[in-house]
């Protein structure tokens, strides 16, 4: 199994984890900062997927963390939804489009 390969996933699922505990306080800086973290680390990812390919048990472990991440941003995504609504209300009208 590539270890090192299988610890991107891993640490982008820590940042996603992050990203919804900061989510959950409202902490809409903090869910920038992480999600800037999980972006570097889906590149550097990307690079090194170039290098190495994962065996089967380390396919399965990685479907296991992608779900986990896939989980995060849908529980991210529904505490962002209302401070979203609330952003768009606030600042309806106020931009004119040249």
């Amino acid at each position: 199994m590539s270890q090192v390969l299988i610890d991107y996933y891993k640490a982008i699922e820590h940042s996603s984890s992050k990203m919804l505990e900061a989510a959950k306080i409202e902490d809409w800086d903090g869910v920038m900062r992480f999600e800037g973290a999980c972006a570097v680390l889906i590149e550097q990812l990307r690079d090194r997927a170039t290098m190495e390919t994962l065996d089967a048990q380390a396919r399965t472990e990685k479907t296991r963390i992608m779900q986990r991440i896939l989980y995060n941003d849908a529980q991210i995504r529904c505490l962002a939804e209302p401070w979203l609504d609330h952003f768009e209300a606030k600042f309806e009208g106020q931009y004119v489009l040249h």
